[in-house]
């Protein structure tokens, strides 16, 4: 009977071990998923920060629109025609009392005019989308780090989970050789009462 109590107690014990191994476990994996949010609302408020700063000016969509139709054939297509207008008017419809004759130095000027501006025009649309371009690059660059780090706690809940099945499972292993450890005690008691 005082055996009985005693593994009764043991076993409660026992039993009580494990719980507060399994809390502690929980307690881990918490603290892992607490930082990763943490982590993930960094990343959300770094991302939406950064798209805030880039509110175009309108002198930004303007270069964006310039150097959409500058490059386009849209453009090529209509200056041709502007410039063949331009060349039949000056010389075959107006041919005696054309305002710019053969060698066409007023279109020469005005093509001059229209290059000196479109340049830095199209440049500025040019930097604005290199910019843009930086910052998916550093975008992408804060999610796959946000990525990498969800591996890593990954990796750790498994390690974790796996050191602790590890770990339970020998402490269950123990616990039952105590409890073989003791049938083969009362066996042995039981064997020599039903001997002697």
């Amino acid at each position: 009977m005082h055996k009985n109590l005693f593994m009764e107690k043991r076993s409660l014990q026992y039993v009580q071990q494990l719980m507060e191994t399994e809390n502690l476990q929980l307690a881990k994996l918490h603290d892992i998923v607490r930082e990763s949010l943490e982590e993930e609302s960094l990343l959300a408020q770094r991302l939406q920060e950064d798209s805030g700063l880039n509110a175009p000016t309108y002198g930004e969509k303007v270069a964006d629109k310039v150097a959409t139709f500058g490059g386009s054939w849209t453009f090529i297509i209509s200056f041709g025609v502007v410039l063949m207008c331009w060349i039949t008017l000056n010389s075959l419809i107006l041919a005696g009392k054309a305002f710019d004759p053969f060698p066409y130095i007023l279109l020469n000027l005005v093509l001059s005019c229209i290059a000196a501006l479109q340049a830095p025009v199209i440049m500025m649309s040019q930097n604005r989308k290199e910019t843009k371009d930086r910052q998916r690059a550093e975008n992408d660059y804060l999610i796959n780090l946000k990525s990498e780090i969800e591996i890593r706690h990954l990796h750790q809940k498994i390690d974790l989970s796996i050191v602790d099945q590890y770990r339970h499972l020998c402490d269950i292993q123990q616990k039952q050789l105590e409890i073989l450890t003791d049938l083969q005690g009362q066996m042995d008691v039981l064997a020599k009462k039903i001997k002697g």
